[in-house]
């Protein structure tokens, strides 16, 4: 029973991240085994009690991860989705497994196609996601023609998300470790860092970011999205309280003062390749998250400001390189 990450370690043996095995078992011992869930036993069991087959139609490249059932598969649909919605709340997607179609929180796809025509061809790099969440952008990662996509996460919910689709399909290279980042050795070897919703949390915004750079080859790429306000190179905003409804928001700069602060830490060809309004059609409530989302953050009287009365959320994402 449980989840087996000894995969990773064999996939990666012989390979440049082999000399750093010794410490990620040692971090993830203290951080995920060692450290009991309460719903462990619970997610296990319904893990188990899915299909486990090398499904050969697939797709990583559709907006949807499209994992497609095999016609000789006797499946019940509906005990099928009701084994997924064991592992609820789905947030990033969306997924369709075997014909089941998963609509998470996140129009993720959106971001997605946000991002891939700004970044350098994936085509054959090794890419680490920080806080990947359920690997959806992993297999997109694939999908664009990464030979390794490591995910980084340490919610519990989003592993068994993961490993659900991850049963269902042959070999690959994505991967997902329990961990938080502040745990990983400073791999200096990845092609393409990606950094997607994260930044707001850290307290400490610069040494996050050279956390990130920590873990590039030189010549890496760095594809950072987070939130931002409007403004000019000195605008910051540091929530008192909330922002919409988050408690740890710490930071939330303009464009041109996130640039400002890439170029101080080093990072070259710094550029912001988006800004977009996150919308209700984006982030919103579903049957696979049915908790509070986007439209209970807002302002009922006025969209463009949170519900505490900051700027609405707004992203922005930025691509730089390491030297």
């Amino acid at each position: 029973m449980g989840i087996n990450l000894e995969v990773f370690f064999e996939f990666t043996k012989n390979s440049n991240l082999e000399q750093f095995h010794p410490q990620l078992r040692h971090v993830l011992q203290q951080h995920y085994e060692l450290k009991n869930h309460g719903r462990s036993i619970e997610w296990d069991r319904a893990l188990e009690s899915m299909p486990q087959i090398e499904c050969a139609d697939y797709s990583f490249t559709d907006d949807s991860v499209c994992i497609v059932k095999p016609e000789h598969l006797g499946l019940d649909s509906m005990e099928y989705k009701q084994h997924l919605k064991a592992f609820m709340p789905w947030r990033k997607g969306p997924w369709n497994l075997l014909g089941v179609e998963i609509q998470t929180e996140w129009h993720s796809d959106w971001k997605w196609q946000r991002i891939e025509p700004h970044i350098s061809p994936l085509e054959g790099r090794q890419v680490l996601d920080i806080g990947t969440g359920n690997g959806y952008f992993l297999f997109r990662m694939l999908g664009a023609g990464a030979s390794l996509a490591l995910g980084i996460d340490p919610t519990r919910i989003f592993l068994y998300q993961f490993h659900a689709a991850q049963r269902l399909l042959p070999a690959n290279g994505a991967y997902l470790l329990p961990l938080r980042s502040e745990h990983l050795p400073a791999f200096g070897c990845f092609d393409t860092v990606f950094c997607l919703g994260v930044l707001y949390h850290r307290r400490s915004p610069i040494d996050h970011i050279q956390e990130l750079m920590s873990y590039l080859r030189p010549g890496g790429e760095l594809v950072l999205e987070t939130l931002v306000v409007p403004g000019d190179i000195n605008t910051i905003l540091v929530p008192p309280e909330r922002y919409a409804k988050m408690a740890n928001v710490w930071f939330l700069p303009s464009t041109e003062a996130l640039e400002n602060m890439l170029r101080k830490v080093g990072l070259e060809n710094v550029r912001t390749v988006d800004v977009s309004q996150t919308t209700t059609a984006e982030q919103r409530a579903t049957e696979w998250m049915t908790f509070h989302s986007l439209a209970d953050f807002l302002d009922p009287n006025d969209p463009s400001r949170s519900i505490e009365g900051h700027p609405a959320p707004l992203r922005a994402t930025l691509v730089a390189t390491i030297r």
